[in-house]
Parts: C-alpha cells; sequence; structure tokens
C-alpha cells in the first residue's frame, strides 16, 4: 500500500466520519433497529421457533423475479437478437423497433403502460386471473418455491413479465454485439465451404460469441435484481414494497432503508463475486 493508497483511504474514512457526526446532529433522531430486524425474523407464537417475516418474503419474491426476469429477457434476448443480425429487412426492423421502444422510454412508463393497458387485458384472455389457488397443481412446495403465493400470481407474472421485457432490451444488444465481433472472415471462410447461415450461427459463430456475451449477462442478472424495485410501483410484494410497509408501520424510515440498502449491496455483490469466479475459472479453462 502506498502513500497515496493510506492518504486516500483516510479521506474516505475521515468523510464517514463527519457524515455520520453531522447526521446525529443535525436530525436529533431516536435510532431503533430492534423494531426494523424483527421484520426480517419474527418468533412464532405457536412453535416458538424463529420464522420469516415480511423482508425475507420480500427477498425471496425479488429472487424469484430475477431468476425468471433472466430467463424470459434471455430468450426475447437471443431471439431479437439473432433477428438483429438477419438477412431479412423485416425481422431487423422488428428487432430494432423493440430495442429503440424499451430503451427510449423511461422504465416507470414502461411497466406502467404494460401493467396496466397489455397485462390487464392478456392474463383474463389467458385465463390466469382465474386459476384457483387451492387448486393441488398451484397449491404445493415446489409451486411456492417458483411462484410464490398462489394468489399473488397474476401480479407476480405481470411483474416478471415487465422486467424481461425490459431487460430484453438490453440482452439483445449483447447478443448482436457478441454476434458481429465474430471476424467476418470466418462468415465467409463458413460459408465458401458450403455451410448454410444456420450451420455456420450453430457450428462457428455462437460458440465463440458465446463467450464474449456471457460476461455481460451475468452483470445484467444483477442489473435486474436492482431494476425489481421498480415493480414495487404496481404492487408487487417484493423487497422494495416491504420495505415501505415496513418503514410506514414501525415509522423508523432511515434503518428501514439503511437495512435494505445493505440487503441489496450484499445480495448484488455476492453475485458479483459468485460470477467473477466462474469467469475466472472459464478463462482457464480456455487456456
Amino acid at each position: 500500500m502506498t502513500l497515496i493508497d493510506i492518504l486516500a483511504f483516510s479521506a474516505v474514512l475521515g468523510l464517514i466520519v463527519f457524515a455520520v457526526y453531522r447526521v446525529n446532529e443535525v436530525l436529533v433522531y431516536n435510532w431503533d433497529w430492534s423494531r426494523v430486524l424483527s421484520y426480517i425474523l419474527r418468533v412464532d407464537d405457536e412453535t416458538g421457533q424463529y420464522a420469516a417475516n415480511l423482508l425475507l418474503y420480500g427477498l425471496a419474491t425479488t429472487l424469484r423475479l430475477a431468476v425468471w426476469g433472466t430467463v424470459l429477457a434471455s430468450v426475447f434476448g437471443v431471439v431479437m437478437g439473432l433477428w438483429r443480425t438477419s438477412d431479412n429487412l423485416t425481422l431487423r426492423i422488428l428487432s430494432r423497433s423493440y430495442v429503440e421502444l424499451i430503451r427510449n422510454l423511461p422504465p416507470l412508463v414502461f411497466i406502467f403502460i404494460f401493467y396496466f393497458f397489455v397485462s390487464s387485458q392478456m392474463f383474463p384472455a389467458m385465463g390466469i386471473d382465474n386459476i384457483n389457488p387451492d387448486n393441488a397443481a398451484v397449491d404445493n412446495r415446489v409451486f411456492r418455491l417458483l411462484f410464490g403465493d398462489p394468489q399473488l400470481l397474476p401480479n407476480f407474472l405481470a411483474g416478471a413479465l415487465c422486467l424481461a421485457l425490459f431487460e430484453g432490451a438490453y440482452i439483445t444488444e449483447i447478443v448482436r454485439a457478441g454476434i458481429q465481433s465474430i471476424a467476418k472472415g470466418q462468415w465467409e471462410a463458413a460459408r465458401a465451404i458450403g455451410l448454410s447461415r444456420f450451420n455456420v450461427l450453430r457450428d462457428v459463430i455462437l460458440p465463440q460469441a458465446l463467450r464474449r456475451i456471457l460476461p455481460p449477462l451475468a452483470g445484467q442478472f444483477i442489473t435486474l435484481i436492482k431494476d425489481s424495485a421498480i415493480v414495487s410501483l404496481i404492487s408487487i410484494q417484493e423487497l422494495t414494497f416491504m420495505a415501505t410497509e415496513v418503514a410506514a408501520t414501525t415509522t423508523k424510515v432511515f434503518e428501514t432503508w439503511i437495512l435494505v440498502g445493505g440487503i441489496y449491496f450484499v445480495l448484488c455483490y455476492s453475485f458479483a463475486l459468485f460470477f467473477g469466479t466462474l469467469e475466472r475459472r472459464a478463462s482457464k479453462t480456455r487456456r
């Protein structure tokens, strides 16, 4: 560690101490973390054991939204990304329109449009609103693990689709950039030996492009975890929505949002470390 590093760390530490001091001086606030922490775990009155409370339920919903949102967004992104590099003009126009529509609308506006004008018409037509939550097909542990409370299934699906369509536009550009990063000479050489466009994509281009696409896709998963907070505005009971409820109930606004910010940070940073480890192992394997 150099002298500059020590000075930089000291400056940051000094700023943190000064900020804490000013907060205590200006706010004159009575901190009470116990009321907020009890919304992570509670003692069950019947069993006397610890059980998950609102914030953990919200965290579980956030993870479900991130996983399903990433899966669906990857499907949209791969299809649209292939269309973006297609020789067919119609497919290129459709995929470009999708990307530009999403990229040039504020996320909040897009989510309101989708939720109030699209999903409210689409789900009743598909019969999703009429699913019986007591049916054995949905009222079981596996279904609850994957989709949460069956009674909130339409809300959950609306949130997951919103996020998937939104993030799918960015994955489309990642896939397009990955395919177009492969040298044109490889296309020409593969076509010269008689391979069709489909075979060139499958056997030559995509295996190479996939290695370049995976790292930004992992980053997009972390972005989706953070973006999932937006769907709290359409009453999806994920972490931010639950935090709003806890802050209103306990009136401990600062403790609630500092705690929830810490949960988001730990979650996203853990995934960043995990994906970084996978990427380093994959690099060693390729050598």
